[in-house]
């Protein structure tokens, strides 16, 4: 798969809260930091998610917000 983001993260799929149309994916990238996505509950079907499976996190820059 190639993609044009360059914020490509590699993590392991660390838990998956699914409701009926959203499911909460916590990502772990190491050194014990997390990611959380809220992403459809059937893209958790559709990419096969299950806890442990690596992934990649891919941050689009629109999605991104820091605060002070």
């Amino acid at each position: 798969m190639k993609l044009s983001a360059r914020n490509k993260i590699e993590a392991k799929v660390k838990c998956i809260t699914r409701e009926e149309v959203v499911a909460e994916v916590i990502l772990d990238i190491g050194g014990g930091k997390e990611l959380v996505s809220h992403i459809p509950a059937e893209s958790v079907d559709g990419l096969g998610l299950a806890v442990g499976k690596p992934v990649y996190a891919v941050v689009n820059m629109n999605n991104v917000m820091i605060a002070t």
